[in-house]
């Protein structure tokens, strides 16, 4: 039998009927949540046991410490690690650390990370540093002290990435404190350059160079990346964070990958605002999830761009997820929440309004140039060019990086660009120096000729530098790009993006073809996908085959192109060409059988 509860009003003698209320009140709520015992002091000097006063209860058990509103209890256990001592603050750590050329433990390998500084073991027994470029403009000198660092205490080389940026591997214990003091030395800083931080800013390659751009986006880059080394708070994220600006122009900076991606765009007359340039914001790409940054409504001008960068991060580093790293990243915030509630907190951190415009009302932006970073292309400046050079899967031996250095002070004026395609930029050279430029990058046995399979191929570390790689995804990547392009004549731009597991740093879903690092039977092997892309051509890679031997994979490769090449349509891209097929019939072009 369900018990009733009945609520029927207090009738005692001597009291009125405002007393009796009140008791009646006093009562249900004690009913309800249980009896709490209350005791604050007014600021007249009253003491009161109202619990809804909003005083402090000095009667309470005293609470759990919280971190960013976390109980301690509940915090990962490198959120505990960053609560309990600040990474920055670990200078005296790594001088003991050099000193005694001794390793630390893995508390501090996670602190160490807050200065570009990651031990990479079992890959390798030693560090690999990683530098900041904020967006990818690097000078001569600055890329002739790395040389000199790679040579000296290093690998003998330097490895660029997928944001624009450098590492340079094995350095011993010994030596991390000479390597900080070297690239500060040099003007450069690696703060901040792992472990949960806002990672290397991305920006267009050929930003303020570029003929096609709408906005020159380097000074964004840069004003962002000084905000972040001269706020100690852009420190505390919950997880990684990615921040791209993009031109608008003939080369992309794959800024649907970010976390936040600013995307210039021109507005005309008609709209209810006023006609010009400003950026659309992008949020929440994050590929390796297979999702890609979506628009938000905003519409900034590009004063404002800075400002709304810093305020977003200021709101996922005090309300992302610190107890589950896996679901730490901006994209679960933003799934939480929805993005109208991450805009209004957002908002309430602006000095200014932010408006919402719709995408429509902005112009569409020009197509974009997919080989656009290699080969050579007249500026914006008249008589001036850029030559963009093929740096197979990012590899950049000493050598190479002193006669880049020399090409870019002899031909140009000392400057040189890094791209999220793992290739180099040498800008501002007038037609008089280009055949000597062209000559020399050819001497240093580097290439510059776009429409290969080689010069669009990207890789991770792979097996060889990182403890999570399945594969050595470069050795594999450059084997399967060779091959290809020995054996087809291929014009139109194609993309082999190679990464060696599910972190999928070489970013493998936006790859005309993309391989993911598995093992099958004990070997190293791939799963491959095909079809992605960014941009105008932005999708997530069909899965073409679930894994298969590296070994294997070569012929099945051959086979593929081979269809492509006698069966497409004129002037067809392999992306074109593999999008107009269904998974069961490019499979069935991949069947093995004699070659003609």
């Amino acid at each position: 039998m369900e018990s009733q509860t009945t609520t029927t009003l207090i009738d005692t003698p001597g009291f009125s009927l405002a007393q009796q209320q009140y008791l009646q009140g006093f009562f249900a709520g004690v009913a309800q949540r249980g009896v709490i015992h209350f005791v604050g002091q007014t600021l007249s000097g009253q003491i009161t046991n109202d619990p809804d006063s909003g005083l402090v209860n000095q009667a309470a058990e005293e609470a759990e410490p919280t971190w960013f509103g976390t109980p301690l209890s509940d915090l990962c256990k490198e959120e505990r690690w960053k609560q309990e001592e600040n990474s920055l603050d670990i200078w005296d750590k790594l001088v003991v650390h050099a000193n005694e050329d001794k390793v630390p433990a893995p508390d501090d390998l996670f602190r160490f990370k807050f200065h570009g500084l990651f031990y990479v073991a079992p890959a390798q027994d030693s560090f690999m540093l990683r530098m900041r470029v904020p967006g990818g403009i690097l000078s001569s000198h600055q890329l002739r002290g790395l040389a000199q660092m790679a040579a000296d205490w290093g690998s003998g080389r330097a490895d660029l990435t997928t944001r624009s940026n450098l590492q340079v591997r094995e350095f011993q214990p010994k030596n991390i404190v000479n390597v900080l003091s070297k690239i500060q030395d040099l003007g450069m800083t690696s703060r901040g350059s792992g472990a949960d931080n806002i990672r290397n800013i991305t920006a267009s390659p050929i930003t303020g160079i570029d003929p096609h751009e709408l906005y020159d986006v380097a000074p964004l880059a840069d004003a962002l990346n000084r905000y972040i080394l001269n706020s100690r708070d852009m420190y505390g994220l919950p997880r990684k964070f990615n921040v791209a600006f993009d031109n608008g122009g003939s080369i992309s900076v794959v800024a649907d990958t970010n976390d936040i991606g600013f995307i210039a765009v021109e507005v005309k007359e008609g709209h209810g605002i006023p006609a010009g340039i400003y950026f659309r914001v992008l949020l929440s790409g994050i590929t390796g999830h297979k999702q890609f940054a979506t628009d938000c409504g905003l519409l900034l001008r590009p004063d404002q761009t800075v400002a709304v960068a810093a305020a977003m991060i200021r709101v996922f580093a005090e309300r992302g997820d610190r107890t589950d790293r896996k679901k730490a990243r901006l994209k679960y915030l933003i799934d939480k929440w929805g993005v109208e509630k991450f805009i209004a907190k957002t908002e309430k951190l602006l000095a200014f309004p932010l408006i919402r415009v719709p995408a429509s009302a902005c112009e569409p932006r020009k197509p974009i140039d997919r080989a656009g970073h290699i080969g050579v292309h007249a500026q914006s400046q008249p008589g001036l060019h850029y030559i963009g050079i093929s740096i197979p899967v990012g590899r950049l031996p000493v050598d190479q990086m002193l006669a880049l250095a020399s090409i870019a002070e002899t031909c140009g004026t000392g400057e040189l660009r890094l791209t999220v395609w793992q290739n180099l930029i040498i800008p501002n050279i007038s037609a008089a120096k280009l055949e000597a430029a062209k000559a020399a990058i050819l001497a240093a046995g580097l290439a510059f000729e776009a429409g290969t399979v080689l010069s669009g191929t990207v890789a991770c570390t792979g097996n060889k530098g990182c403890r999570f790689a399945a594969t050595d995804t470069k050795t594999h990547a450059v084997a399967l790009a060779n091959l290809l392009d020995s054996r087809f004549n291929i014009v139109q731009p194609v993309n082999l993006h190679v990464t060696g597991c599910p972190h999928s740093c070489a970013q493998h879903y936006i790859g005309d073809i993309g391989l993911m690092g598995v093992k099958v039977s004990g070997e190293e092997g791939y799963q491959v996908v095909i079809g992605g892309g960014s941009d105008r051509d932005q999708a997530i890679g069909r899965e073409l085959i679930p894994a298969i031997k590296f070994s294997d994979l070569p012929p099945v490769m051959e086979q593929l192109f081979h269809s492509y090449t006698t069966q497409r349509n004129p002037e067809e891209s392999f992306l074109e060409f593999t999008r107009r097929h269904s998974i069961t019939e490019l499979q069935s072009f991949c069947a093995t059988q004699e070659l003609v």
